[in-house]
């Protein structure tokens, strides 16, 4: 492995978790362009905190800061979806609020 390869925002994982349980299991489809926009917008809003592995994250977090992380990811995503749908000149304004 590659010097810092290891090195990844936490966030990144619950943005796409948050992402999976709420878009993509709700039986609706979504484009993959749709997804990847809002994970970026969602991620955008979003405090960068770097690890090197998920699980010392957890383990150094209090049970309030992970509560706080999750209200903020929802948050995020929630915001992400309604720019992304909304945004007049996005490929995606007129096919994601359609369906």
């Amino acid at each position: 492995m590659a010097l810092f390869e290891a090195c990844h925002n936490y966030y990144e994982h619950l943005v796409y978790e948050h992402i999976h349980e709420t878009l993509m299991d709700s039986g609706k489809r979504h484009d993959p362009q749709f997804l990847e926009d809002v994970a970026c917008v969602a991620l955008n809003q979003l405090p960068a905190r770097y690890v090197r592995e998920d699980v010392d994250t957890g383990f150094f977090l209090s049970e309030g800061e992970l509560e706080r992380m999750e209200i903020l990811v929802n948050d995020a995503v929630q915001h992400a979806v309604e720019t992304v749908r909304g945004h007049p000149l996005g490929p995606h304004a007129d096919a994601e609020s359609a369906s």
